[in-house]
Formats: structure tokens, sequence, C-alpha cells
């Protein structure tokens, strides 16, 4: 017996149901992740050396010989050459090295700037052109820099005259800021950290300008302008204006991680990247927060600390300011005249004879008394004293 066909609404309701079924079971399968599939990475913050701090690629390299006329002198770990005529002007580079030395580790919490391959070669020439001589063969520095370190080969290249007439120049700063340079590739065992880190380092140990850097974060803070700590990783801008505030920011989150109460958790992260970490990791391991969190924290400390100074020495309150010593200085002169003035209200005048017929006796409005030594100290025992009241020449 033949079965009754369906009618064909109820066989096209069956299809949609059974459709709609087989989608809500395929779906999960499909949307799940396939094992053993990898999971995407968290962006890595780049590293790459500062500009006058190049790294060297290359086992190869080959150093330029120092001339035979300039002076050497091997303190250990640590020669210099130069030309014997700038000799003043190396001494105290010379004499404070071991000092900058044990400053760097104390900060950085490792041996630095020792011996190691060889002990560190610093050269110090007359002119930027001749530094630009002693620079490794194929390894030019940047133009803008008046010294360099070249951290892997224990060189240190420096100048004698700035790099333009005007330009601010202090040889003592730039050799510390390149022996810092040199400290934090040790410190990390030539592990690479981003570039904010390496500069910010280099600048604050050094104490380089920090007037003219703390001027800058006022200026920046204000005017929000500070740059995301990211974009410094690997490049500094090129704009000088905006490239004062890349070294100013960084030198301060430095600051900021380095206090006094992070001192040993700034050690920690230096310790964990040397021991091949991701800075990223050992931030997060020795101060429990992410980048991006201590760059939150570093600006609101920033607010705190710089934005009422501008407002402190603001043209209105240095006019306020200079008012009020003025007013002080008068009041103190009008006390002084009168103090005089009660000083001599307190004279007593003893009037002497004075004959009606006399020159004296004919002048107007003339007083003429002994007055007591006090009056006049050094005048010997008591003296006559004339006093003019109406234009007339008095005597003593």
């Amino acid at each position: 017996m033949a079965r009754a066909a369906l009618p064909l609404w109820l066989r096209t309701s069956l299809i949609w149901q059974w459709c709609v079924l087989l989608m809500l079971v395929v779906s999960p399968i499909a949307a799940a992740p396939t094992m053993g599939a990898p999971k995407k990475a968290t962006p890595t913050m780049p590293v790459a050396p500062p500009g006058d701090a190049p790294d060297v690629v290359s086992d190869q390299v080959k150093l330029p010989a120092i001339p035979s006329s300039y002076n050497e002198l091997d303190g250990g770990w640590i020669r210099f050459a130069y030309p014997p005529e700038v000799r003043e002007r190396v001494q105290p580079l010379i004499k404070q090295s071991e000092a900058v030395r044990s400053d760097l580790a104390r900060r950085l919490g490792q041996k630095v700037l020792t011996p190691g391959e060889g002990p560190l070669q610093v050269i110090v020439a007359r002119t930027p052109g001749e530094m630009a001589t002693f620079a490794p063969e194929g390894m030019p520095f940047p133009k803008y820099a008046a010294g360099v370190a070249y951290s892997r080969l224990r060189l240190v290249l420096l100048t004698i005259d700035p790099l333009y007439p005007s330009a601010d120049h202090d040889l003592a700063e730039i050799y510390r800021h390149e022996l810092a340079h040199v400290a934090i590739f040790d410190a990390t065992a030539g592990k690479g950290v981003p570039r904010w880190f390496n500069e910010g380092f280099a600048v604050y140990a050094s104490g380089e300008a920090s007037a003219k850097r703390l001027q800058t974060l006022w200026t920046a803070t204000l005017a929000d302008t500070l740059i995301p700590l990211r974009q410094l990783a690997r490049t500094f801008p090129a704009d000088p204006s905006t490239a004062q505030v890349a070294y100013a920011e960084a030198a301060d989150v430095i600051r900021f991680l380095a206090r006094t109460q992070d001192e040993i958790r700034f050690q920690r992260l230096i310790a964990k990247i040397r021991s091949g970490k991701r800075f990223e990791t050992s931030l997060r391991e020795s101060y429990g927060i992410e980048l991006a969190t201590l760059e939150h924290e570093w600006r609101q400390d920033v607010a705190k600390r710089y934005t009422f100074w501008p407002v402190l020495f603001s043209g209105s309150v240095v006019w306020f300011g200079a008012i009020g010593l003025f007013m002080v200085a008068w009041r103190r002169r009008r006390k002084k005249h009168k103090d005089t003035l009660d000083r001599w209200a307190e004279v007593t005048l003893e009037p002497v004879g004075v004959s009606e017929g006399s020159a004296l006796g004919r002048l107007p409005h003339v007083v003429v008394g002994v007055v007591p030594r006090q009056v006049f100290g050094h005048l010997g025992g008591e003296s006559v004293v004339t006093f003019q009241l109406a234009g007339q020449a008095g005597r003593r």
C-alpha cells in the first residue's frame, strides 16, 4: 500500500528545522581554536641603541691608530689618550673616573666598567672633526654627537671644542654620559633595552642640564606634549625642540624608577634584563606593573611635581614679590629714621649765653647749646653746636 505524501508546507518546515539544528552544532566547532595553535604574542617593546652609543655587529672592526704625539695614561681599567696641549682639560676627567665608576655600579647594582676583554679606551680630540677620525672604520657616529661610546669595543670618543661656537659643551658631563652608556651595556651583559631607558639613564646619572630639563618638563606638562614611551623605544625625534622633551622625559622616567624607595627594584630590573628576560617581563617582575601602568603613574607624578612651578615663577608672582621686598625695605628705612629722631628728641640742650649785640645773636632762628658727647660720638668732650633753621650756614 503506498504511503501518503507529506504536504509541501510540512516538508519545507522540516527542512528548515534540520538546517537550523545543523548550524547550531557546527558553529561552535568551527569557532573553537585549533588544538596546539599558537596564541597571539603580546607586542614587544623594540630595543635600539642610542645614536651616541652605536652597537657593533661585526667582530672584525678596525680601529684607527692613536697618533704618537698624543699623551697616554694607563689607569688599569681605563686608558686616556689626548693631545699634550689639552692636558689641563683632561686632568679633571681622570680624577673623577673612579668616583663615576663607583656611582654607576651602585645605581645599577652590578660590576661595571671592569677590564673584561680589555680596558676602556678614552680618546679626547681637539675638535669634532678630529674626533670623527677616531671612529671605527665604516661606523661613523651622528653629526650631533659631542661624544660617543662604542661599548662593545670599549671605546669612548670626546672632543674639547664644541660642535658649534654657541653650543652648551660641558666636557665633564659628556664624559659621564658616555661612561653611563658603557655601564648600561656592562650591567645588562649587552642585552638590548629601549632607547628611552638607555638615554634616560645616561642623562640622569650624568646630572647634565638638570635645570634646563626641569624647564622643558614644565612646558611639556602644561602644554600636554609629553611623548608616549613606545614612540621613544627605537628612535628619538629629529626636531631639536621635540628631542629636548624626549631626553628630559626619558631622564625623569629613570628618576621615577630609581627613587630611593625603589632603588632595590631598579637593580632587580637590571639583573633580570641581564639574565635574558624581555624588558616588559623584567619590569613586571621587578615592579609588579606593566609598561602602560608605569607611564600612567609617572605622568601623575610629573603633574604633581612640575605644574605648580611655572605658576610660582610667573610674571605676576615675581612682581608681587618685588613689591613685597620694596615694602619691607621701606618699613625698615622708616623705622631707622624714626629711631634717629627719637634719639635726637631725648637730647637736652643747655643754652649758653649770647649777647644781643653779637653777630651770633643777630642770626634768626638760631639755637646754641652744649650737646652731650653721645650724639656726636666722634668728637671729644662736649661740643658747642649751632643749628640753623632758616637758610643760614650752621657750624659745629
